[in-house]
């Protein structure tokens, strides 16, 4: 996928000039950039990009906050956010998912894994490493989501999901691509690309993190 339009949030040029040269050399369309929070907050406002790679540790307004503010302020087409940062710490991840992120790359990542990263948050999937995924399951599995270790309840309002859609979002929930999906359930992946966007619909969730999110919180897993 080229020609995605992409935001770089960094307080040190030096990085968002490399970002730069890796995503523009792979045909991705570097819109802006923005050295703080609040300048992020301003240029997504204006720029309308459709991913922006967000540091977290920044003066004036810090990443995760910019994340809040520039997907509440965007109701029509929200851009896709990817956390991009030198610190691997939980604290980071899960305020970032909170906040609404699509992804949470650190910066020692290659440069395919970069380009990787905006094109899989532009397709409207979501990015997390197979590690982070774990420690995303192993958190809502046993938490309700707030920092108690209360055991999650199921959900109140069913989100009128199908046997087929429940089970696709059980797999989901154990971190499985599509085509592992397909193999699991024996159906084509095309069949299960139709399925997780019934999923997604049906529960008002972003993309694939907010999907697994829900279920561990809702005790659908």
């Amino acid at each position: 996928m080229n020609g995605v339009r992409v935001l770089l949030v960094d307080d040190h040029a030096t990085m968002r000039m490399g970002f730069r040269m890796i995503l523009e050399a792979s045909g991705i369309d570097v819109v802006g950039e923005a050295a703080t929070g609040a300048e992020a907050v301003s240029a997504a406002a204006s720029l309308r990009p459709e991913v922006i790679c967000m540091d977290v540790q920044m003066p004036d307004l810090d990443g995760i906050e910019a994340t809040r503010r520039i997907l509440a302020a965007a109701r029509d087409a929200p851009p896709r956010i990817v956390i991009v940062t030198t610190f691997d710490r939980d604290d980071y991840l899960f305020a970032a998912l909170d906040a609404g992120a699509s992804g949470f790359l650190l910066k020692n990542a290659g440069p395919e894994e970069l380009v990787s990263a905006v094109r899989v948050v532009a397709a409207g999937d979501a990015l997390l490493a197979p590690g982070v995924t774990r420690r995303v399951i192993e958190r809502f599995a046993r938490t309700s989501g707030n920092g108690s270790d209360v055991p999650v309840r199921p959900p109140e309002i069913d989100p009128g999901l199908t046997e087929r859609e429940r089970e696709v979002l059980r797999l989901l929930a154990q971190a499985l691509s599509n085509a592992e999906i397909a193999q699991q359930l024996y159906i084509g992946e095309a069949t299960v690309k139709t399925h997780v966007s019934n999923v997604l619909q049906k529960l008002g969730a972003r993309d694939r993190v907010a999907a697994v999110v829900y279920a561990h919180r809702h005790g659908l897993a």
